[in-house]
């Protein structure tokens, strides 16, 4: 009697593995809706702008969250297994098909969509937070944050699309591949 009730577990583990449980289940019902998920995501971000353009400040916050943007940005636009640390410059390394012929290869990110979207919105809603506390109201001159995150963006994308041109891949797929050969009419040709 007295190891069943050691084995079983307390009131606050069941408590957050019950709140775990619901995040996970209202997770999964909203990865089909890629659209619906990204414009809440962009309406929250608009609603953080607002509150830290009405109230003039937090612009740290501001700034070290759209550095983890980019960040992520970074890593949504790049492929799972980077040509770049498998091959010597003086290789060309693995490419992307480019006659009907080749084998058809979709582009594999090393942050995947969904991943990315999740990742903004609890970075957003930490920053969020953070804007209620004046611990992190660091008085700052805020278009020298602007300034230096825009040469930031600048310089990191030139790099990413350097990248994406040596190794010619393009991180969007575009469309479904087309089989070659003949194309089936639906017609039933009897014999």
């Amino acid at each position: 009697m007295e190891d069943e009730i050691r084995d079983r577990p307390g009131f606050v583990s069941r408590f957050f593995s019950s709140i775990e449980l619901k995040y996970q289940y209202y997770l999964d019902s909203f990865t089909p809706h890629t659209t619906a998920r990204w414009v809440v995501a962009v309406l929250f971000l608009m609603a953080f702008c607002a509150r830290i353009f009405l109230i003039q400040g937090f612009y740290i916050v501001t700034y070290a969250l759209f550095i983890y943007y980019l960040n992520m940005f970074l890593l949504f636009l790049t492929p799972s297994i980077d040509p770049a640390l498998e091959f010597d410059d003086d290789d060309d390394g693995p490419v992307l098909p480019s006659r009907t012929s080749d084998e058809f290869r979709p582009f594999m990110r090393r942050l995947p969509e969904f991943k990315f979207w999740h990742s903004m919105m609890k970075s957003t809603l930490i920053g969020f937070v953070c804007t209620f506390f004046e611990v992190f109201d660091v008085p700052v001159f805020w278009p020298i944050l602007v300034m230096y995150f825009i040469i930031l963006f600048c310089l990191t994308m030139k790099r990413q699309i350097m990248h994406m041109i040596k190794y010619k891949y393009i991180p969007f797929t575009v469309g479904k591949p087309k089989r070659s050969g003949k194309e089936d009419t639906g017609k039933v040709v009897v014999g």
